[in-house]
C-alpha cells in the first residue's frame, strides 16, 4: 500500500473576472486532477482556525495531520528544523525576510527575489554590525532567512506567547505602518529592522542590484518567532514511513519534525520556474522505498503573492502534467494506493495574501469510494457535502481509507 500527497500551496482562489468568473482551477487544464476527482472523492478542509494567522506554517501542520491547537508554537523553529539548527530551552528562532520598502510601503516581500549569495553577504554585515553572541543571523535561502535568540539560563527571554509579527507577504502593495512588531521583545525586534535600513543603504550588493536594474533588499523584516514544536513522528501514529519533496524550509522543517526524510531535486526553486517534472520523478523512485511521498510545489503561491492569474494557471497545468498525471500513473501500475491533492490555504491573486476558509481536496484509491464529482475545483467540493472543519483530521481518515 502506498499514499501520495500533492500539496499545490495556495492554489484555491477566487473567481477572476478575465476567466469569466471562473477560478485559477477551473479554468487550468487539469485532466489529472480531474480524474482522481472522477474515480473518488472531492471535498473541502478548513486548515487553518480563525485565531491562527493564514500562513503555510499553520496550514500545513494541519494538512499533514497535526492539530495546530496543541502544536504549532511558530514559523521559524520549523524552518530552523529544516537546517538542523538546534534550539535550547531559552532559544527563540525568529524568521528573517529580506524586503524591499519604499516610502513605508512593502513593494515587494522577496527584495525582488534576492540571490541566496547575495543574501549571505547582507546576513554576513548584519551579524557584524548588529549582531552578537545572543543575536545570530543564519542565511536560508534567497529572501528566506532566521534570526536567533540565544537566551541564557535563568535570564527572563524579552518574548512570549503574547509577542506579535506581520507576515511580509501579507502586506505586498500595503502600508507597513501598523504592522511592526508588538507585545513582548517588539523593541528590540523593530530596533533591529530599523537599524538594517542604515546597514544596507549602501551595501555594495544593493548598489550592484540597482545598477542592474533590480530593487534593493532596503531592510530586514523580523516575524514568525517561536520556539521549537514537539510532535509525535508520524511513523508512531500510523506505522509508515514518510518522505518530503519540496523546496521550501517550513515543508523541509516540518517534515524533520515529523521523522520523514527530505528529497532534494535539482532545480526546485520555490518559485514559478521549479522543475516539475524533475519532483514528479523523484516522487515515483522514492515510492520504492517509502510508504508516504509528499510533493509540495510554491508555484501556484507565488503567482498569487505576484497577483498574477494566467501564471497561476500555468502552474497549475504544469503540476498536473508533470507531478499529478505521472505519480498517478505509476501508483496504478505498482499496486494498492491512495492519493491526495490539496492546498493548504486559499491565496486569492485579487489580494495577493492568504486567506482562511475551505479549501478544496480531491483523493481516490483503495476504500475511498466515489462521490460523484467530474472535477477538482472549489465549487464541485463546495457542493458535495464533504468538509472537515477540523482540518488536522483528515490524513488519519486518509490513512485508514475512511473519508467519508
Amino acid at each position: 500500500m502506498k499514499w501520495v500527497i500533492i500539496i499545490p500551496d495556495g492554489c484555491s482562489d477566487y473567481p477572476v473576472e478575465s476567466f469569466g468568473g471562473k477560478t485559477p482551477l477551473q479554468q487550468a487544464n487539469i485532466p489529472a486532477m480531474d480524474e482522481i476527482a472522477k474515480l473518488g472523492s472531492v471535498g473541502q478542509s478548513d486548515n487553518v482556525p480563525l485565531h491562527f494567522p493564514a500562513g503555510s506554517e499553520v496550514a500545513n501542520m494541519s494538512l499533514l495531520g497535526y492539530d495546530p491547537n496543541q502544536f504549532f508554537t511558530g514559523r521559524a523553529p520549523i524552518e530552523a528544523a529544516a537546517q538542523g539548527i538546534q534550539l535550547g530551552p531559552d532559544d527563540w528562532a525568529i524568521r528573517c525576510n529580506l524586503v524591499t520598502v519604499q516610502n513605508q510601503i512593502m513593494v515587494d516581500f522577496t527584495a525582488d527575489h534576492v540571490s541566496t549569495a547575495e543574501a549571505v553577504q547582507l546576513l554576513r554585515t548584519a551579524q557584524e554590525r548588529i549582531g552578537n553572541e545572543t543575536l545570530e543571523f543564519i542565511p536560508g535561502v534567497s529572501y528566506r532567512n532566521l534570526l536567533i535568540y540565544r537566551g541564557k539560563p535563568g535570564t527572563p527571554s524579552p518574548f512570549s506567547i503574547d509577542s506579535r509579527t506581520s507576515a511580509p507577504h501579507d502586506l505586498t502593495d500595503g502600508t507597513v505602518l501598523d504592522d511592526f512588531p508588538k507585545g513582548p521583545g517588539c523593541d528590540l525586534l523593530c530596533h533591529l529592522m530599523e537599524q538594517s535600513v542604515a546597514l544596507f543603504a549602501d551595501h555594495p550588493v544593493n548598489l550592484a542590484r540597482v545598477a542592474s536594474g533590480k530593487r534593493p533588499a532596503t531592510n530586514l523584516w523580523l516575524w514568525g518567532l517561536g520556539k521549537t514544536p514537539q510532535l509525535a513522528s508520524f511513523d508512531s501514529r500510523f506505522g509508515l514511513r514518510g518522505a518530503m519533496i519540496t523546496a521550501v524550509d517550513l515543508l523541509r522543517g516540518l517534515a524533520a519534525l515529523i521523522g520523514w526524510d527530505r528529497i532534494e531535486v535539482d532545480g526546485a526553486t520555490g518559485y514559478l520556474d521549479t522543475n516539475y517534472a524533475g519532483k514528479g520523478a523523484a516522487a515515483i523512485e522514492a515510492l520504492k522505498k517509502y510508504d508516504v511521498v509528499c510533493v509540495h510545489i510554491e508555484a501556484t503561491d507565488e503567482a498569487s503573492h505576484e497577483g498574477r492569474a494566467d501564471e497561476k494557471v500555468k502552474a497549475l497545468e504544469s503540476i498536473d502534467r508533470h507531478i499529478v498525471g505521472p505519480i498517478h500513473a505509476a501508483l496504478k501500475e505498482q499496486g494498492d494506493y491512495r492519493i491526495l491533492v490539496m492546498p493548504d490555504h486559499s491565496t486569492p491573486v485579487s489580494t495577493k495574501k492568504h486567506s482562511h476558509g475551505w479549501v478544496p481536496f480531491a483523493a481516490c484509491g483503495k476504500g475511498i469510494s466515489q462521490n460523484g464529482s467530474s472535477s477538482y475545483d472549489e465549487l464541485s467540493a463546495a457542493k458535495s457535502g464533504l468538509s472537515y472543519a477540523n482540518g488536522w483530521e483528515l490524513i488519519p481518515k486518509l490513512m485508514r481509507g475512511d473519508l467519508l
